[in-house]
Order: structure tokens, then C-alpha cells, then sequence
């Protein structure tokens, strides 16, 4: 009886065994996807190891910077995001939108056009700039996860003009997606990304001297006084199971008539107040508000973080993004908007909300409708 029982125990052993080995080799093979991107070359390796911001096999922030805060534990929150459903993520009605032309804006307006989430084309004395664009229904390597919701996927790759400058700020899923990068290939003249971030680009057959890699306080000189620099952020990268093994970043761009700054995603710390005594007043401030649960905040600012950031930085205004596209996290689809406005009332910094694919052009200091409250249900 005894031996019976220790041969089903150890074929039952073996059978895990068995799963756990089939399960290890679908992953494997699965994450050898396009989609996952690669990790550096020992040939940009070398680059990569100069940068101050890399140690110990993988970059740093400038401070201390956990995933999750104290108190909350990664099993925790996974547990929460899955089976919790007391908070209504997305909305019950279609998010509005407005469908522009995007290839015939007026040359000589410094504008920008929203497209849910951090996604945006920007004209800027003549320049057309994208910033992490994704046209993708979903935000994830996993189809039908992390779909879009219903209404903000009205624009595509065609529509867009030819662009000078693809701006990434780090290899999250929801900011660098392989289908529009691929899409994107023969309309985008030169991609500037954090060091390590080119390996997804070179994957996904663009050219080297397309891509320019950058430190933090590197620089792309665009043309007279015209400067695109890149600058630091407090965030985290990663498309597979080896982790910041590329630099996320934050982006100012700086021409003759206008500051725009991007903040990328990432937590608050004493950077944006640098960046504002360096470069301040900015005109434009386009902030991460969304997506943020306060066991993440050390990655993802809080909204009245937002709005200390944005007075760190001396902006003239914000455009609020990382919110109503996709629910990564557990609070309503519209909080993030409803927050900032709340908020805002004590750092009167002026809100630039527009619906997806509305027009804002910089000059006309236009009152934006709350859209966001229509559809709060």
C-alpha cells in the first residue's frame, strides 16, 4: 500500500514536472514574438555601460525608486487587479472624438492633436512630432487584454502626415507598440529614444541612422535654436522577463517660439524642479495624470503630483494625459480628469483637455469643455 502511494505521489510530481517544463518551453517560444522587441547588442552594450545611469547590469533612477511602495506586495496587486470589480474601470459610453485632417494643418501654427492616452502629434515651427503613439486595440503582447475603449481608436497610421521627429519615451507596451512602429516605418524620418530603446526599432527592420539613442541631458539639435533634449524621468522599462535593460526618459522641446515638455510616465521627485531652474518657463507642459494607485506611486505620479510637477517645472499650462484609452489600473476611466480639475483649484495652472483628435492651437488660449463629466457613466 505504502509503494502505491509513492508511485502515484511521484507520478503525479512527474506530471507537474511535465507541465511546468511544456509551459516553460510555450513561453519561451512565445516571447521570441517580434512583438517582444530585443534587448541591446554587446555592440550598443558598450555605449550603454558608459552611461552613468547604468549599474549593476541594468539602469537606475537617481534615487531609491521600488515598483511598489510599502505596504503592498506584487502578488497583492495582481490579486487586485484581477478578481476586484467594486471600481467601474471603463466607461458605459463611447469617449467622443472629433476626426481632423491631419495631413493639411496650417504651416505656420504651433498645434497639437491628442489621441487618447499618451499619444500626440505635435506641430512645432514646422516640425511634425509624435510622441509615443499606439493605434493598436490593445496595450499588451497578449491579445485581448488591455483593449481599447470604445471610441478612441478612430485614428490610424494613414492618417497621419510625415513625420521628423518619433519621440519614445520608454518600451512599455502602452508607449512603444510594435504594430504602429511597424506601420510607422516609411512616414517617420529620425526616432529619438532612451539608450537601449533602438533595439526594438532595429527588430522591426528600421535603419540605424534613423535612430538616435540618448542619454539624459543629451541633444538633438533640430536646427537654429531649435533643440529637442532629452531628460531624466523616474519610471522603469521592459518588454520581457529581463528588466531595464533600456533608459526611459522625459523630453523638452525647445524652439525659437515655443517650450513643450513631455513628461513620459513616472513617479515625482526633485527632477522637474531642476528642469524647470534649467529650462523654465515651460509653455507646454504634456503630464502623465493616469493610470496611477498609490502602491505604484513611486513610478506613477498621484494627481495633485501632477499638478506640483507642472509648478516645478514653471508650465504655463498642462496637457493632462495617460488617461481614457485603456484601464491598466483600479480607479474610474475618468478620475484622473475629475482629480486634476479638483485639485487644480488650489495651483490655477491652466488645463488644456481636449476631446480625442480635436485641434489645440498653443496661441489661442481657448477654455476646454469637461467632455469627460458627459460621459461619467
Amino acid at each position: 500500500m505504502k509503494k502505491r502511494i509513492l508511485k502515484i505521489i511521484k507520478r503525479i510530481l512527474i506530471t507537474i514536472l511535465a507541465i511546468i517544463v511544456v509551459l516553460g518551453i510555450a513561453t519561451f517560444l512565445y516571447m521570441q514574438k517580434a512583438t517582444f522587441g530585443s534587448l541591446p547588442s554587446s555592440k550598443s552594450m558598450v555605449k550603454i555601460e558608459k552611461s552613468p545611469h547604468y549599474k549593476d547590469g541594468e539602469f537606475q533612477n537617481t534615487i531609491y525608486t521600488p515598483t511598489l511602495a510599502p505596504g503592498y506586495s506584487f502578488w497583492g496587486e495582481i490579486q487586485k487587479q484581477i478578481f476586484d470589480k467594486s471600481v467601474p474601470t471603463e466607461p458605459s459610453k463611447r469617449i467622443p472624438s472629433v476626426k481632423t485632417d491631419l495631413k493639411h494643418f496650417p504651416a505656420d501654427q504651433n498645434l497639437l492633436v491628442w489621441f487618447g492616452h499618451s499619444s500626440a502629434l505635435l506641430q512645432i515651427d514646422g516640425k511634425k512630432i509624435l510622441i509615443d503613439p499606439i493605434f493598436s486595440d490593445n496595450a499588451s503582447p497578449l491579445p485581448n487584454t488591455v483593449k481599447v475603449f470604445d471610441g478612441t481608436n478612430k485614428y490610424h497610421v494613414q492618417d497621419l502626415p510625415n513625420i521628423d521627429y518619433l519621440l519614445i519615451s520608454h518600451d512599455h507596451y502602452d508607449h512603444l507598440d510594435y504594430e504602429t512602429v511597424l506601420a510607422l516605418k516609411d512616414k517617420v524620418k529620425t526616432v529619438i529614444c532612451g539608450l537601449g530603446v533602438g533595439a526594438h526599432f532595429e527588430r522591426w527592420g528600421y535603419p540605424k541612422d534613423k535612430i538616435i539613442e540618448q542619454d539624459w541631458n543629451d541633444d538633438v539639435v533640430v536646427a537654429k535654436n531649435f533643440t529637442i533634449h532629452t531628460l531624466t524621468a523616474r519610471h522603469k522599462s521592459g518588454r520581457g522577463l529581463k528588466q531595464n535593460q533600456s533608459l526611459w526618459a522625459s523630453f523638452l522641446i525647445n524652439s525659437p517660439t515655443l517650450k513643450v515638455y513631455y513628461s513620459g510616465d513616472g513617479g515625482y521627485d526633485t527632477h522637474f524642479a531642476e528642469i524647470g531652474k534649467q529650462f523654465g518657463p515651460i509653455d507646454v507642459a504634456i503630464m502623465e495624470n493616469g493610470q496611477y494607485d498609490k502602491a505604484w506611486h513611486y513610478i506613477h505620479m498621484l494627481p495633485e503630483e501632477t499638478l506640483q510637477a507642472a509648478k516645478d517645472l514653471q508650465a504655463k499650462s498642462i496637457v493632462p494625459v495617460h488617461n481614457s484609452k485603456f484601464a491598466l489600473v483600479k480607479h474610474t476611466w475618468n478620475a484622473p480628469l475629475n482629480e486634476l480639475n479638483r485639485l487644480n483649484a488650489k495651483y490655477q495652472i491652466p488645463l488644456i483637455t481636449p476631446v480625442i483628435g480635436e485641434i489645440v492651437i498653443f496661441d489661442e488660449h481657448k477654455v476646454f469643455k469637461q467632455w469627460w463629466k458627459d460621459n461619467s457613466n
